[in-house]
């Protein structure tokens, strides 16, 4: 069994920071990659950042570029989301997914994190 687990949300003000993890557990094979999406009220889940090829190659959506920074702990499982110069509009639930492929099952599948709320005030 492969669970993803976040930490890091709050409430924050414009301009401030936070910093997100995620964390991959379980019988772990291989993770070809891990991604942060987020979902505001209303809309719908967008991707924000995804890293790949054990963290050296990353992306990002335009509205985060020169602002989040993505990145890939091997050693530990774990992505970071390091989010400065928060704005409102970046208050959503964020959500981390990986795509794992687990020990017992040769096949890789995607797994979602429970989702951790971001809450940017004005």
């Amino acid at each position: 069994q492969v669970q993803l687990v976040e930490s890091g949300g709050g409430l924050v003000q414009t301009g401030g920071s936070l910093r997100l993890s995620c964390a991959a557990s379980g019988s772990i094979f291989s993770i070809n990659g891990m991604a942060w999406y987020r979902q505001a009220p209303g809309k719908q889940r967008e991707v924000v950042a995804a890293v790949t090829d054990g963290g050296s190659t990353t992306v990002y959506a335009d509205s985060v570029k020169g602002r989040f920074t993505i990145s890939m702990d091997n050693a530990e499982n774990t992505t970071r989301l390091q989010m400065n110069s928060l704005k409102p509009e970046d208050t959503a639930v964020y959500y981390c997914a990986g795509d794992i492929t687990p020990t017992m099952i040769r096949a890789r599948y995607r797994y979602w994190g429970q989702g951790t709320q971001v809450t940017v005030s004005s």
